[in-house]
Protein backbone atom coordinates (compact mmCIF):
# COMPACT_ATOMS: atom_id res chain seq x y z
CA UNK A 1 0.00 0.00 0.00
CA UNK A 2 2.07 3.01 -1.38
CA UNK A 3 0.91 6.49 -0.32
CA UNK A 4 -0.07 7.01 -4.30
CA UNK A 5 -2.42 4.49 -4.24
CA UNK A 6 -5.57 4.94 -4.17
CA UNK A 7 -6.99 2.56 -1.42
CA UNK A 8 -4.32 4.43 0.47
CA UNK A 9 -5.71 8.21 -0.14
CA UNK A 10 -9.66 7.37 -0.07
CA UNK A 11 -9.76 4.06 2.33
CA UNK A 12 -6.98 3.98 4.61
CA UNK A 13 -6.30 7.31 5.06
CA UNK A 14 -9.00 8.90 5.74
CA UNK A 15 -10.45 5.82 7.98
CA UNK A 16 -7.44 6.53 9.74
CA UNK A 17 -7.45 10.33 10.53
CA UNK A 18 -11.14 10.17 11.16
CA UNK A 19 -10.99 7.35 14.23
CA UNK A 20 -7.85 8.94 15.53
CA UNK A 21 -9.03 12.64 15.81
CA UNK A 22 -12.50 11.02 17.47
CA UNK A 23 -10.71 8.90 20.00
CA UNK A 24 -9.54 11.92 22.48
CA UNK A 25 -7.20 9.74 25.11
CA UNK A 26 -3.80 10.07 23.69
CA UNK A 27 -3.34 6.29 24.97
CA UNK A 28 -6.25 4.98 23.05
CA UNK A 29 -4.54 7.04 20.06
CA UNK A 30 -1.20 5.67 19.97
CA UNK A 31 -2.75 2.40 20.34
CA UNK A 32 -5.02 2.63 17.40
CA UNK A 33 -1.64 4.00 15.55
CA UNK A 34 0.27 0.72 16.18
CA UNK A 35 -3.12 -1.12 15.22
CA UNK A 36 -3.54 1.10 11.82
CA UNK A 37 0.35 0.89 11.44
CA UNK A 38 0.33 -2.72 11.63
CA UNK A 39 -2.28 -3.36 9.14
CA UNK A 40 -0.52 -1.38 7.11
CA UNK A 41 2.85 -2.98 6.96
CA UNK A 42 1.21 -6.23 6.94
CA UNK A 43 -0.72 -4.77 3.77
CA UNK A 44 2.38 -5.66 1.66
CA UNK A 45 3.98 -7.98 4.17
CA UNK A 46 1.31 -10.45 5.78
CA UNK A 47 4.06 -13.24 6.24
CA UNK A 48 6.77 -11.46 7.78
CA UNK A 49 4.95 -9.45 10.25
CA UNK A 50 6.43 -10.67 13.05
CA UNK A 51 10.16 -9.83 11.86
CA UNK A 52 9.26 -6.29 13.37
CA UNK A 53 7.00 -7.28 16.44
CA UNK A 54 10.21 -9.63 17.50
CA UNK A 55 12.45 -6.28 16.72
CA UNK A 56 9.89 -4.02 19.34
CA UNK A 57 9.79 -6.40 21.89
CA UNK A 58 13.97 -6.90 22.29
CA UNK A 59 14.48 -3.53 21.67
CA UNK A 60 11.87 -2.65 24.21
CA UNK A 61 13.49 -4.45 26.96
CA UNK A 62 16.88 -3.93 25.65
CA UNK A 63 16.84 -0.17 26.36
CA UNK A 64 14.95 -0.95 30.10
CA UNK A 65 17.82 -3.71 30.90
CA UNK A 66 20.37 -0.99 30.11
CA UNK A 67 18.74 1.94 32.05
CA UNK A 68 18.64 -0.31 34.67
CA UNK A 69 22.14 -1.89 35.02
CA UNK A 70 24.20 1.00 34.17
CA UNK A 71 27.42 -1.15 34.82
CA UNK A 72 26.71 -3.42 32.94
CA UNK A 73 25.00 -0.80 29.95
CA UNK A 74 28.18 -1.75 27.33
CA UNK A 75 27.25 -5.62 27.39
CA UNK A 76 23.93 -5.14 27.07
CA UNK A 77 24.47 -2.43 24.37
CA UNK A 78 26.45 -4.83 22.50
CA UNK A 79 24.20 -7.74 22.32
CA UNK A 80 21.50 -5.29 21.17
CA UNK A 81 24.03 -4.85 18.72
CA UNK A 82 24.45 -8.64 17.59
CA UNK A 83 20.99 -8.71 17.90
CA UNK A 84 19.85 -6.45 15.63
CA UNK A 85 22.80 -6.49 13.08
CA UNK A 86 21.90 -10.40 13.37
CA UNK A 87 18.71 -10.17 12.45
CA UNK A 88 18.86 -7.75 9.27
CA UNK A 89 22.31 -10.23 7.90
CA UNK A 90 20.29 -13.35 8.41
CA UNK A 91 17.46 -12.00 6.48
CA UNK A 92 19.29 -9.40 4.09
CA UNK A 93 22.61 -11.50 2.93
CA UNK A 94 21.73 -15.04 3.58
CA UNK A 95 20.45 -16.18 0.27
CA UNK A 96 23.93 -13.77 -1.01
CA UNK A 97 26.25 -15.89 1.12
CA UNK A 98 24.60 -19.34 0.11
CA UNK A 99 24.77 -18.73 -3.67
CA UNK A 100 28.36 -17.53 -3.34
CA UNK A 101 29.30 -20.46 -1.37
CA UNK A 102 27.43 -22.85 -3.73
CA UNK A 103 29.96 -21.22 -6.42
CA UNK A 104 32.75 -21.95 -4.35
CA UNK A 105 31.72 -25.69 -3.61
CA UNK A 106 31.05 -25.97 -7.44
CA UNK A 107 35.19 -25.34 -8.42
CA UNK A 108 35.76 -28.19 -5.79
CA UNK A 109 33.01 -30.83 -7.77
CA UNK A 110 31.13 -30.44 -3.77
CA UNK A 111 27.43 -30.80 -3.32
CA UNK A 112 25.74 -27.03 -3.44
CA UNK A 113 24.76 -26.30 0.39
CA UNK A 114 20.66 -27.29 1.30
CA UNK A 115 19.59 -23.76 2.64
CA UNK A 116 16.51 -22.81 2.48
CA UNK A 117 15.40 -19.45 0.04
CA UNK A 118 15.33 -16.41 3.25
CA UNK A 119 12.32 -14.26 1.32
CA UNK A 120 13.46 -10.58 2.80
CA UNK A 121 11.05 -8.73 4.40
CA UNK A 122 9.65 -5.05 3.56
CA UNK A 123 11.43 -2.12 5.68
CA UNK A 124 13.76 -4.69 7.52
CA UNK A 125 16.72 -2.55 7.23
CA UNK A 126 15.18 0.35 7.80
CA UNK A 127 12.68 -0.22 11.33
CA UNK A 128 16.08 -2.21 12.35
CA UNK A 129 18.61 0.68 12.49
CA UNK A 130 15.49 2.62 13.84
CA UNK A 131 14.90 0.69 17.06
CA UNK A 132 19.17 0.67 17.27
CA UNK A 133 18.97 4.22 17.03
CA UNK A 134 16.47 4.28 20.15
CA UNK A 135 18.51 1.70 22.28
CA UNK A 136 22.05 3.93 21.57
CA UNK A 137 19.86 7.37 22.58
CA UNK A 138 19.11 5.64 25.81
CA UNK A 139 23.05 4.25 26.46
CA UNK A 140 23.95 7.56 25.89
CA UNK A 141 21.35 9.05 28.14
CA UNK A 142 20.14 11.26 25.27
CA UNK A 143 16.44 9.74 26.14
CA UNK A 144 14.65 7.75 29.01
CA UNK A 145 13.92 4.19 28.21
CA UNK A 146 10.24 4.18 27.60
CA UNK A 147 7.92 2.02 29.96
CA UNK A 148 4.86 2.12 28.06
CA UNK A 149 5.26 -0.95 25.21
CA UNK A 150 2.35 1.07 23.13
CA UNK A 151 4.34 4.03 22.89
CA UNK A 152 7.81 2.35 22.05
CA UNK A 153 5.83 0.30 19.33
CA UNK A 154 4.60 3.41 18.19
CA UNK A 155 7.88 4.95 17.37
CA UNK A 156 8.86 2.04 15.53
CA UNK A 157 5.92 1.20 13.48
CA UNK A 158 4.40 4.36 12.41
CA UNK A 159 3.07 4.33 9.17
CA UNK A 160 4.11 7.22 7.43
CA UNK A 161 7.78 6.39 7.72
CA UNK A 162 7.96 2.65 8.58
CA UNK A 163 8.77 1.55 4.43
CA UNK A 164 11.19 4.24 3.20
CA UNK A 165 11.81 6.66 6.57
CA UNK A 166 13.41 8.56 7.33
CA UNK A 167 14.62 7.42 10.58
CA UNK A 168 13.76 9.38 13.46
CA UNK A 169 15.90 10.16 16.41
CA UNK A 170 13.99 8.84 19.82
CA UNK A 171 14.94 11.77 21.81
CA UNK A 172 13.59 14.55 19.04
CA UNK A 173 10.02 12.72 19.03
CA UNK A 174 10.21 11.37 22.52
CA UNK A 175 7.64 13.94 23.82
CA UNK A 176 5.54 13.37 21.19
CA UNK A 177 4.41 10.21 21.90
CA UNK A 178 2.64 11.18 25.14
CA UNK A 179 2.06 14.81 24.83
CA UNK A 180 1.03 16.16 21.38
CA UNK A 181 -1.40 18.68 19.95
CA UNK A 182 -2.80 19.60 16.51
CA UNK A 183 -4.63 22.45 15.44
CA UNK A 184 -6.05 23.99 12.50
CA UNK A 185 -3.14 25.77 10.95
CA UNK A 186 -0.85 22.63 11.46
CA UNK A 187 -3.47 20.46 9.92
CA UNK A 188 -3.30 22.55 7.15
CA UNK A 189 0.68 22.63 6.93
CA UNK A 190 0.64 19.04 7.07
CA UNK A 191 -2.07 18.73 4.51
CA UNK A 192 0.34 21.07 2.26
CA UNK A 193 2.95 18.97 2.81
CA UNK A 194 1.50 15.78 1.81
CA UNK A 195 0.35 16.87 -1.40
CA UNK A 196 3.12 18.69 -2.48
CA UNK A 197 5.38 15.18 -1.67
CA UNK A 198 2.49 13.25 -3.71
CA UNK A 199 3.03 15.31 -6.41
CA UNK A 200 6.71 14.90 -6.55
CA UNK A 201 5.79 11.47 -6.01
CA UNK A 202 3.35 10.98 -9.23
CA UNK A 203 4.15 13.59 -11.27
CA UNK A 204 8.03 13.43 -11.33
CA UNK A 205 9.57 10.05 -9.77
CA UNK A 206 7.22 8.06 -11.46
CA UNK A 207 7.56 9.92 -14.59
CA UNK A 208 11.28 9.01 -14.86
CA UNK A 209 11.66 5.74 -13.16
CA UNK A 210 9.80 4.68 -16.18
CA UNK A 211 12.89 5.50 -18.71
CA UNK A 212 15.44 4.54 -15.74
CA UNK A 213 14.00 1.11 -15.19
CA UNK A 214 14.42 0.52 -18.94
CA UNK A 215 18.20 1.48 -18.98
CA UNK A 216 18.97 -0.76 -16.28
CA UNK A 217 17.69 -3.26 -18.32
CA UNK A 218 19.39 -3.38 -20.43
CA UNK A 219 22.49 -5.99 -20.98
CA UNK A 220 25.32 -4.46 -20.18
CA UNK A 221 27.14 -4.29 -23.88
CA UNK A 222 24.09 -2.19 -24.97
CA UNK A 223 25.26 0.83 -22.21
CA UNK A 224 27.01 3.59 -23.49
CA UNK A 225 28.67 5.80 -21.05
CA UNK A 226 26.17 8.54 -21.42
CA UNK A 227 22.77 6.07 -21.43
CA UNK A 228 24.61 4.58 -17.82
CA UNK A 229 24.62 8.76 -16.88
CA UNK A 230 20.91 9.39 -18.04
CA UNK A 231 20.03 6.34 -15.97
CA UNK A 232 22.05 7.59 -12.76
CA UNK A 233 20.57 10.49 -12.97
Amino acid sequence: MVFSSLIFLFLFLPVVLSVYFLLKQTALRNAFLVAASLIFYAWGEPTYVWVMLLSIVANYFFAIWIEDHQTLKKQILSLAVVFNLGLLAYFKYSNFFASNLDHLLAVFNLPKTSMWFVPLPLGVSFFTFHALSYVIDVFRKQAVAQRQPMNMALYICFFPQLIAGPIIRYHDICGQLTDRKVNADMFSEGIKRFIGGLAKKVLIANVLAKPTDLIFSLPPTELSAGVSWLGDL
